[in-house]
């Protein structure tokens, strides 16, 4: 390789400034998920002070990522952070109806224990509700660098920017995908590989609302797609697997995909 080229990468590497690993910034992360529900974490603590004194630690340490990533060069990371832990019992709300509703809605779950410790979906939006905290008080690149990790974990594909209301649940998860104009109203539950997306890609649709909106009380099955930012999926519908949708549904639909299988029994094929 020519000198120019080395000299190339290193000029690109002086115009960087030095940025948190993501798994230090996922490790934060995980730390305030393990403080509030303990059920994750062999750390024990042994009095509400101790625990107070955690959470000071862990805004703290969100300060100082906020102002190692440069996040907010004309902010007040400070304040940011603090903004950030004063939503914490709002998200713990949240979480915890995400909880009830994979618990309910699942007949293999024993336990609320059991959903915090091996659900991949828990895993996943609770990344993603922290994330999106974060990207409300615009707060760039960390948002993002959370809800990729967690992708990377469960193969669930959140965009911070998604807004998402209570008691979600997203079963069995692997190859979810949700777009970041997604809105998605309270008790929708999603199976694996649904796909929350744009009809089309153009970097010129940036503030465009892409990805749909998803009602109350909806349920989609594996596989399903649907795509705009005009589409509207109402209230207590029924989305069957493999569906692909670019158009609204009105509310009590029930949308299936019509596939044939074809049996033949007792046919020689040898």
């Amino acid at each position: 390789m020519q000198k120019d080229f080395f000299e190339h990468i290193y000029q690109k590497q002086q115009q960087i400034e030095f940025v948190p690993s993501n798994n230090l910034i996922a490790g934060w992360a995980m730390d305030f998920i393990c403080l509030l529900y303990p059920e994750k974490s062999d750390k024990k603590y042994f009095s509400p002070q101790e625990i107070e004194q955690q959470f000071i630690h862990l805004e703290k340490k969100l300060t100082n990522l906020l102002n190692a990533t440069k996040a907010c060069c004309d902010c007040n990371n400070e304040a940011i952070a603090n903004r950030c832990f004063e939503r914490i019992p709002e998200l713990y709300r949240l979480l915890n109806s995400d909880i009830e509703a994979m618990v309910e809605g699942d007949p293999a779950a024993r336990s609320p224990f059991e959903v915090v410790r091996a659900y991949p979906g828990f895993l996943a939006i609770s990344f993603y509700r922290m994330a999106h905290a974060l990207f409300k008080l615009d707060v760039p690149v960390i948002p993002r660098i959370l809800t990729e990790y967690a992708h990377s974990k469960t193969g669930i594909d959140i965009h911070p920017g998604a807004e998402i209301g209570e008691y979600f649940f997203i079963d069995h998860g692997t190859g979810v995908v949700i777009g970041e104009t997604t809105i998605i109203g309270d008790h929708v539950k999603l199976y694996q590989g649904v796909t929350l997306g744009a009809l089309s890609i153009d970097k010129n649709m940036r503030n465009i609302k892409r990805h749909p909106t998803v009602e109350d009380h909806v349920v989609i099955y594996a596989g399903a797609t649907i795509l705009g930012g005009e589409t509207v999926i109402g209230h207590h519908c029924v989305i069957g697997g493999n569906v692909w949708l670019t158009h609204s549904i009105p509310p009590g639909s029930k949308v299936y995909h019509n596939s044939e299988i074809i049996v033949k029994e007792g046919v020689n094929i040898s």
